[in-house]
């Protein structure tokens, strides 16, 4: 048997925190280690401030899903009022939170995940070309598509929040700027244009033939666009068999309205569903740079280990639900809101051509969701109410951003924030190991990864580490 030990990263192409260590036996990946190696400590930075002030402070832990941040900021707030957000309020808070997410997806498929096709180690291949021409950086066609188009789209935010990132319009009672009749028109017309893009590049054909796919077989048979194109690569490198994760799927639900949530939150197991519990979550520090005993994060406290010692290996906390790694991002959201084609994607078990597919799925999803939303919007009706937080409670604000569920949990005493805890989607995902050894998703799912003799970045790795699409100053914010 031929062992060796080899470190991977950096991966993302926006921040390249991350680092991975692999034990590689006989050309295969025996063990995997995920490092996230940049502490930020916003949950430091928010004791003692004014409870208003997360609002401010927090979305700017990422410039990516900084929207989410808002989102989860403001619900945990509204819970410690006791008063949420108005029905009108809650519909614009989903549509900022919506643009926000479905131009992450966008972002992650054409200028993350899919510029590895792009790469000379695949010449030769029948598609490589025409991966070349769509997806090489700066320069292929279907990235400037997706800038453009995605910069249409924001337009939206503009309207709604004033800016993006970091827009302060999200509150604990709603919106700070009511929409006008003329307001929902031009949003209608930005998504009509942006739904042209979607049709005419992404899918090639209407977003509701995408969004009606129902069984795993008819993603990979779809031929149209540049989905199509995915689709064929997918096929010709086996993705549907490469890295294939716990099994396991957390969804804390997405865009809640007045009365539910757009895509139903839950956990999701081998076939069965049940409702999620955030009281049996617990944040395991055996294996993080951090000192103090696992607990749930409503009663956790952030205090680094200076000396980094070992065993621990990352700053990021491993999260457990009921002592249990989950999963989280869109192909979670998916199959736990049912989707037909979702669910026979997680019968056939998790992998790099699933995470892609669940993305896909949920951008022809969003875009019809977003449609409806900017119809029902009701320009003479409350976009805001007031709210009066007490000087002594907590809240927990659960949300979905584009990479998976997201919480915030607040403490308050005397008017001042006594405590706050941040779980990320990439805390979940990219968490180390617990005290029982169990690893986290991704580390799980690179387990039986083919590395090459001379490879010293794997694609393989590459590809299944990018499925889950990482954003490393979240983990550990």
């Amino acid at each position: 048997m031929t062992k060796r030990s080899l470190i991977v990263g950096p991966f993302n192409r926006v921040e390249g925190d991350l680092e991975i260590r692999l034990e590689i036996a006989d050309g295969h990946v025996a063990a995997a280690y995920a490092n996230a190696p940049l502490f930020r400590g916003f949950e430091m930075m928010m004791l003692g401030k004014d409870p208003m002030d997360a609002l401010t402070i927090t979305p700017r832990i990422c410039g990516i899903c900084s929207i989410s941040q808002s989102a989860a900021a403001a619900r945990a707030l509204g819970q410690i009022a006791g008063q949420g957000q108005t029905s009108q309020g809650a519909l614009a808070s989903a549509i900022l939170h919506g643009v926000e997410n479905m131009c992450d997806h966008l972002t992650h498929f054409n200028l993350f995940f899919c510029a590895d096709f792009a790469r000379p180690a695949y010449h030769g291949r029948s598609w490589h070309d025409r991966a070349q021409a769509r997806f090489t950086a700066m320069e292929g066609s279907a990235i400037r598509a997706c800038v453009e188009a995605r910069a249409e789209i924001l337009h939206i935010v503009g309207l709604l929040g004033g800016k993006w990132p970091h827009t302060l319009a999200i509150q604990p009672g709603g919106v700070t700027r009511a929409p006008s009749a003329r307001d929902r028109i031009r949003m209608a017309s930005t998504l009509s244009a942006f739904r042209r893009y979607l049709e005419t590049t992404l899918f090639g054909a209407p977003v509701e033939a995408f969004a009606e796919l129902s069984s795993a077989q008819a993603l990979r048979d779809w031929s149209r666009g540049d989905a199509g194109l995915f689709m064929e690569i997918a096929a010709d490198l086996d993705l549907s068999a490469m890295g294939p994760g716990p099994g396991r799927y957390l969804s804390f639900g997405a865009y809640p309205l007045a009365d539910s949530r757009a895509f139903a939150p839950g956990i999701w197991q081998g076939g069965a569903s049940a409702p999620v519990n955030s009281a049996a979550i617990r944040e395991d520090l055996s294996h993080a740079w951090m000192h103090g005993a696992a607990a749930h994060p409503a009663q956790g406290a952030t205090h680094p280990d200076e000396d980094m010692k070992a065993p621990a290996y990352s700053w990021c906390k491993a999260p457990r639900l009921n002592g249990q790694s989950y999963e989280t991002g869109a192909l979670a959201r998916q199959i736990i809101d049912g989707h037909p084609a979702a669910l026979d994607l997680a019968q056939q078990g998790a992998s790099v051509f699933a995470r892609v597919a669940g993305r896909l799925l949920e951008v022809a999803r969003t875009q019809i969701l977003l449609e409806s939303w900017v119809a029902a919007l009701k320009p003479e009706e409350r976009f805001i109410q007031e709210i009066q937080l007490p000087k002594t409670g907590s809240g927990e604000g659960l949300v979905e951003a584009a990479r998976g569920a997201l919480g915030h949990w607040i403490s308050l005493r005397e008017g001042k924030i006594s405590a706050y805890q941040i779980i990320a989607p990439t805390t979940w995902n990219f968490s180390p190991r617990d005290e029982s050894g169990c690893p986290g998703p991704v580390e799980a799912a690179l387990v039986g990864a083919p590395v090459g003799a001379g490879e010293d970045t794997p694609l393989t790795v590459q590809h299944i580490v990018r499925s889950f699409d990482p954003c490393m100053v979240c983990t550990v914010h």
